[in-house]
């Protein structure tokens, strides 16, 4: 099956993690584009998000992606950073590693009408069942691509938003020469 011509966009979010009353916010996306099966360096996008309260960030989170409430000072709030996310995800094959986060995300934008969906996770389990854990970190260790990552992110890391959609794209690249069969091709397909 031939994906050069789709236009692929990866997204990923960082949040505060879940506060004592249930609620989670989005404090950094990153978005990065492919199309040829080429990563695009120039599409890359990375911003922190502000959030509605004053602490924000749960310890658990924080010792996570190492985002602090210091980094949100003077951030674009979500709906501020409508019109790039849409320009960056609108007719696009949208990308994500267990997507849900994302979608669950985006849901403040209820007419955003992104259609198609890849999630790398859901993708991953059915090419790599074998494989011991299927977080995106574990996976591309499994294909050998941290260098790859490096390249293109250099001065970031794990569960910054940039990095991880970057994986997510360098993941996709290599679980797609293994979609073969037009059923698993469809069932990739999240609309």
């Amino acid at each position: 099956m031939d994906f050069s011509d789709i236009e692929f966009t990866a997204i990923d979010f960082e949040s505060t993690g879940f506060r004592d009353d249930g609620t989670d916010e989005p404090i950094q996306i990153g978005m990065a584009s492919m199309g040829g099966m080429e990563i695009q360096k120039e599409s890359f996008f990375r911003s922190f998000i502000s959030t509605k309260r004053e602490r924000s960030i749960e310890n658990s989170s924080h010792r996570i992606h190492r985002i602090t409430d210091l980094d949100l000072e003077n951030a674009p709030k979500l709906d501020e950073l409508w019109p790039i996310i849409n320009n960056y995800l609108s007719g696009k094959v949208v990308v994500a590693h267990g997507a849900g986060t994302e979608k669950r995300f985006l849901r403040a934008f209820p007419m955003h009408g992104f259609k198609l969906w890849i999630d790398t996770l859901q993708l991953a389990r059915k090419i790599m069942p074998k494989a011991e854990n299927h977080s995106l970190g574990a996976l591309i260790e499994e294909i050998g691509a941290d260098e790859e990552i490096a390249k293109y992110c250099p001065n970031l890391n794990w569960h910054d938003a940039l990095f991880d959609s970057v994986a997510s794209l360098v993941l996709l690249k290599e679980l797609l020469k293994h979609v073969e069969e037009k059923a698993i091709y469809q069932e990739i397909m999240q609309f």
